[in-house]
């Protein structure tokens, strides 16, 4: 009886968590990453949603209600609750739709300047030698260029649209991948499970894909988050230049681009679609941070 009752006093011993709980664990005690995480959540929601949420058509133009205020200034109609731009579009449809738009660049630029970036990385990282200095000094160029300037100039070479501009971005977001990957590389090629796969007879093309790049996805996985938001800003910017999307496309540059001549007389033309970089580009940001401390194992306590 009494080594039952010690028994049943010892402490219990807890269950370890699986890794998705411990790093949800991690990131949700992040309020900032978590409040980044829903309001990206709301947009793509609303983005994928845009035909059923938005009150007009992006493109439709109401002759009778030009540079309309917000509904809840003087003046304002509830017909168009942000107001509406100088030839009448609703400038909360144009919104909207131009999430979408922001977000489908977003996985654009990330997609092809992860790949890319990743492949270059790996490359340089596990073959080292003349290849490795080739790749990085290509690399060390482009760094020593500002990045908008650089897209500027290939967007200039290959002319204004809104894909030109994509792959102007994805070209100088490329370094940062190719960095990260190489060193996550060069801090995992000595490690023991290495040395015992290619003792094993694993392939050069095994040894990178399917030993070495599962141990560097989470940094890489951080700095994607970061690039969307990059992407984001960096396109809004040459839309704003208006080497990116173009008029009457319902980007968020091309829309301060347009409002330019209005930001003293009309001043909802201008801020809400700065708000809608702002917020959207600051989400990813804090978002990223999240992962980062989520991710990064000498960061937690």
């Amino acid at each position: 009886m009494s080594e039952t009752t010690q028994t049943s006093n010892l402490p219990q011993e807890r269950e370890p968590l699986s890794p998705f709980a411990e790093f949800w664990g991690y990131f949700s005690s992040n309020k900032g990453a978590l409040a980044g995480l829903i309001y990206i959540a709301i947009v793509i929601v609303v983005a994928l949603l845009a035909p059923i949420v938005a009150p007009h058509n992006p493109a439709e133009q109401f002759r009778d209600a030009l540079l309309v205020p917000p509904a809840w200034i003087e003046g304002g109609s509830w017909s168009f609750i942000l107001g509406t731009d100088d030839v009448g579009r609703d400038i909360l449809s144009r919104l909207i739709y131009g999430a979408r738009l922001s977000l489908l660049i977003g996985c654009l630029v990330v997609a092809l300047s992860l790949v890319l970036g990743v492949f270059m990385g790996l490359v340089a990282g596990y073959f080292g030698g003349m290849v490795d200095t080739a790749i990085m000094r290509m690399v060390d160029i482009m760094l020593a260029l500002p990045s908008l300037l650089l897209a500027i100039a290939i967007v200039a070479i290959l002319g204004p649209s809104i894909f030109n501009a994509s792959l102007a971005i994805s070209f100088v977001s490329l370094p940062h991948y190719v960095r990260l990957t190489r060193a996550s590389v060069l801090a995992e090629i000595n490690r023991d499970y290495v040395t015992a796969s290619r003792v094993a007879g694993a392939g050069h093309f095994r040894l990178m894909v399917s030993v070495l790049l599962p141990n560097c996805v989470a940094p890489l996985i951080v700095q994607a988050t970061l690039g969307f938001s990059a992407a984001i800003l960096d396109m809004a910017a040459l839309g704003f230049l208006g080497l990116g999307a173009q008029p009457p496309t319902p980007e968020w540059g091309v829309m301060l681009a347009d409002a330019r001549q209005f930001i003293n007389s009309a001043w909802w033309v201008v801020t809400f679609p700065g708000l809608a970089i702002l917020l959207t580009v600051l989400a990813f940001n804090l978002m990223g941070d999240g992962l980062r401390d989520a991710l990064d194992p000498k960061l937690k306590q």
